[in-house]
């Protein structure tokens, strides 16, 4: 019998669309000699569905068609129940409308990508590929992630954080924070966004107020960065495990002004919105190889560091004027998978997926392995609230 992959993808995230792109190209990629594809579709509302239909994007223009011909499902938050449940149960026949055997998250940005739906699939105990809960709430986090990569040695930029409410109560300390240590200009971010929402430059104080106004509508804690002026943008894939992992060749993305946009990222010039790998880049990146073989360095280290799994892309910056390279973030479900970055290594879309597969499947059987819980009933052994404080310890 064949594998059954649920393609989960949507979500409830600024990067709805992005990952809609993304789930098409790779459901499109897997081998369906050897296995059969559930798209499961996450609305902006939260609401998830399935159905053939969902795997050509053409049928997006029309969201409202496209989801009268698919079946709104869900999951119980049982451990070993992998089904997909009808949400209206049909008066004959059976309310399942699949049974899965693994999960392939393409979930960017919020409520995918940051841990959330991993916590609800570790919940389940489905097997999935991809970064666990807590590596990807490490890398989606920005402050969180820079404060792992610095503690470990590896090169990031200075940087001040805060929350929203601090903005409101201690502003003017902020401020003089951020121009005493970093100075200008600066880089303002949402500390939980990807694709280039919410990311500004500030010259002057002014823009610093407004570029912080704009942030926090998107995430209630920020990061403003030193700004990297002479700035190249490189970026490396990496796919394994922290323990056994491969990197790619390296791209450079091409900017159209001074900072990498959204537009830039996935429009690419093209009027079919192909996704990450529709934009312009030069690949390989033209670098000595002496600064290639540090940035293939430095992204395998933030994959280990950061303890991911599956497939993730680093991007990185380099100071074209000292040429000193700085780690700027990780994302652990890249756009379009980064499939490009591996043709060149001999690896198609097709065989990344099925090594996305063999990993997730390797995961699931070393976490069986492990010991989550005592066969021991403390309650049959006469413990409980009473005896709790000050009990001697039970031997098992």
């Amino acid at each position: 019998m064949k594998t059954t992959i649920g393609v989960f993808f949507g979500g409830r995230s600024t990067e709805h669309e992005i990952s809609v792109i993304s789930a098409n190209q790779a459901m499109a990629a897997i081998d369906r000699d050897k296995y059969d594809v559930v798209p499961v579709y996450i609305t902006k509302q939260g609401k998830w569905y399935t159905g053939e239909v969902l795997t050509d994007v053409k049928n997006y223009r029309n969201l409202n068609a496209l989801l009268a011909q698919c079946t709104e499902v869900y999951m119980r938050p049982i451990f070993g129940d992998y089904k997909l449940y009808k949400n209206r149960k049909p008066l004959f026949g059976s309310d399942v409308a699949a049974t899965l055997d693994l999960a392939i998250p393409v979930l960017h940005g919020s409520n995918g990508e940051d841990g959330i739906f991993e916590g609800v699939l570790e919940t389940i105990g489905l097997p999935y590929a991809g970064c666990n809960t807590l590596a990807s709430a490490n890398g989606m986090d920005k402050i969180t992630m820079k404060m792992i990569l610095a503690a470990d040695g590896l090169p990031v930029v200075d940087y001040v954080w805060f929350t929203d409410k601090q903005w409101f109560s201690r502003r003017d300390e902020l401020i003089e924070k951020i121009e005493s240590k970093l100075g200008y200009p600066v880089i303002v971010k949402p500390a939980n966004l990807g694709s280039s929402v919410g990311i500004g430059r500030a010259e002057n104080r002014e823009q610093l107020l407004e570029r912080v106004d704009d942030a926090r509508r998107y995430s209630t804690r920020v990061i403003v960065e030193d700004m990297v002026e002479n700035l190249q943008e490189i970026n490396c894939a990496v796919l394994g495990d922290c323990d056994d992992y491969i990197t790619s060749v390296l791209e450079e993305p091409i900017k159209s002004g001074e900072i990498l946009s959204y537009q830039d990222k996935y429009m690419g010039g093209s009027k079919d919105n192909r996704g990450m790998h529709a934009a312009a880049k030069r690949i390989p990146a033209d670098l000595p190889a002496d600064e290639t073989e540090r940035i293939r360095t430095l992204a395998g280290e933030t994959f280990r560091v950061l303890s991911c799994h599956g497939v993730s892309r680093v991007d990185m910056m380099i100071d074209a004027k000292t040429r000193d390279i700085y780690v700027n973030e990780i994302n652990t479900i890249p756009g379009s998978l980064s499939f490009y970055l591996w043709k060149p290594v001999g690896i198609d879309f097709t065989e990344l997926m099925e090594r996305l597969v063999k990993l997730a499947l390797k995961r699931k059987r070393e976490q069986s392995a492990k010991t989550v819980s005592y066969d021991a009933n403390i309650f049959a052994m006469g413990g409980g609230v009473k005896g709790a404080k000050g009990a001697k310890c039970a031997k098992y």
